[in-house]
């Protein structure tokens, strides 16, 4: 089905309000046009509904536990509430804490501090580095790149099948890529590391945004996402799973509010005694806005309808990937082949074209955002190329002549907030570019390809 033949489809709901809906950006080749955000998988826009919400809060903004008056009761219960609506929103466990930090990167970084002594960490060379490097005080054991989910269970057992089976084990993987936003298959992966007595933790920034996550339907042990993929602002995440390991292990930041009780010691020093719950890992004043953002995100995509909004990611995948597959030069990247399921990320390399400079027509010519380069994911997106670390050449031109290897890849995703219009000046502009060239000079400054005065 064609992008526009979605507003005919009475199954298909329309995109959620977001901000900057309506801001125009200036074109290298004169006038402006409404800004096509299309690079969701770094940042998506902010819900309307959610700014809304944290706009009527904002009056009433105040410290958060402990504090004596009506605004501090008010900000402490929001927090609160905000925490049980995340959990209800991934279907937690009795039982399970909900902790708010500042992203994935910083929740799964909390984790890894928190990891019994001489646990064994077993995580795929695909995961984005927020998940493949937080482990560095544990014994990593780093996964190739599967071509198949159930390779990848199968590489997973094997790797379990050869651990020490009486020490403490991690299982970390993605829930949907970062660069090919295929899914990865979390619910076998987790049966395989409990079967041989490993935990596993997903990584669902990627996926929580466009999927239900069930906690306790996938059977995984803790899960991690960002606010700024979930339609909320920058600076909040959560860490959201079972409580003992966290609850024994020393606190990720030492400070107020971690602390139940602290003494001091004839000798000079003091005693402390640090809460058991989720506050032992939220030490400080707290982010009391972005974890109502994130608990308002979460209440918007549930009254939206997380089936209807994955029915609609659905039809514009199709649309981009219909659209990209009739430009022979176009290669999209995959691990698992054209049929696996997948959200609305799609990476890809066009052949004779430097990446920047791909990206950089995009943006000034068309008013397109989209993201080029590795990733943060750079073993992942150097084996789906096939190439080396290397060095990035001059913009204006080509990275890699024709039959050459490209050395990193342009990615454009979407989702609940894209409208028809901007997935379908997207696939224009490539043909465009790939069929007329660019039509403004480009030149690298700063590592970036930007227009020429």
């Amino acid at each position: 089905m064609s992008v526009s033949a979605l507003a005919t489809d009475q199954s298909v709901c329309a995109p959620l309000p977001v901000l900057g809906g309506d801001v125009t950006v200036p074109l290298v080749t004169g006038g402006e046009v409404t800004y096509a955000a299309l690079d969701y998988a770094a940042s998506a826009p902010a819900l309307q509904r959610v700014w809304d919400d944290v706009a009527a809060y904002a009056p009433y903004y105040g410290s958060v536990h402990r504090g004596a008056g009506y605004l501090s009761q008010l900000s402490t219960d929001l927090f609160e509430n905000a925490r049980r609506t995340v959990a209800a929103f991934l279907d937690c466990r009795d039982g399970d804490q909900v902790i708010f930090t500042r992203s994935t990167t910083d929740s799964l970084n909390l984790l890894a501090a928190a990891l019994p002594a001489d646990c064994q960490v077993f995580v795929f060379e695909t995961e984005h580095h927020a998940s493949l490097l937080p482990w560095r005080d544990a014994r990593v054991t780093c996964l190739n790149a599967p071509r198949t989910p159930q390779e990848a269970v199968e590489s997973l057992e094997r790797a379990l099948t050869d651990r020490d089976p009486h020490g403490p084990a991690l299982v970390c993987v993605t829930g949907a890529s970062n660069v090919t936003g295929e899914l990865w298959p979390v619910r076998e992966l987790a049966a395989a590391a409990h079967a041989h007595g490993a935990r596993i933790v997903l990584d669902a920034a990627q996926l929580a945004p466009h999927h239900p996550v069930s906690v306790r339907d996938l059977d995984v042990d803790w899960v991690a996402f960002s606010g700024h993929k979930l339609y909320a602002p920058f600076g909040s995440g959560v860490l959201a799973g079972r409580a003992d390991w966290l609850r024994e292990a020393e606190p990720y930041l030492a400070g107020g509010g971690a602390s139940r009780k602290v003494t001091r010691r004839t000798d000079g020093g003091v005693d402390v005694e640090w809460h058991e719950s989720a506050a032992r890992h939220e030490a400080g004043s707290p982010n009391v806005i972005g974890a109502y953002s994130i608990a308002s995100a979460c209440k918007a995509l549930t009254d939206a309808g997380l089936e209807t909004l994955v029915a609609r990611e659905q039809y514009l995948i199709r649309a981009v990937r219909a659209g990209l597959a009739e430009v022979p030069e176009v290669k999209v990247l995959s691990l698992f082949g054209d049929d696996a399921p997948r959200v609305g990320v799609i990476s890809f390399v066009v052949e004779g074209w430097n990446s920047s400079h791909f990206a950089a027509a995009l943006s000034a010519e068309y008013g397109i955002g989209v993201r080029d380069g590795l990733f943060c994911a750079h073993p992942l997106v150097r084996t789906l190329l096939g190439s080396d670390p290397g060095t990035q050449g001059e913009c204006g031109a080509p990275e890699a002549a024709p039959g050459e290897k490209s050395l990193n890849a342009i990615r454009v995703s979407f989702g609940a907030g894209t409208p028809d219009e901007h997935v379908e000046r997207f696939v224009r502009a490539v043909k465009e570019l790939v069929r007329d060239g660019a039509k403004w000079n480009y030149r690298t400054e700063d590592g970036r390809c930007v227009p020429a005065v």
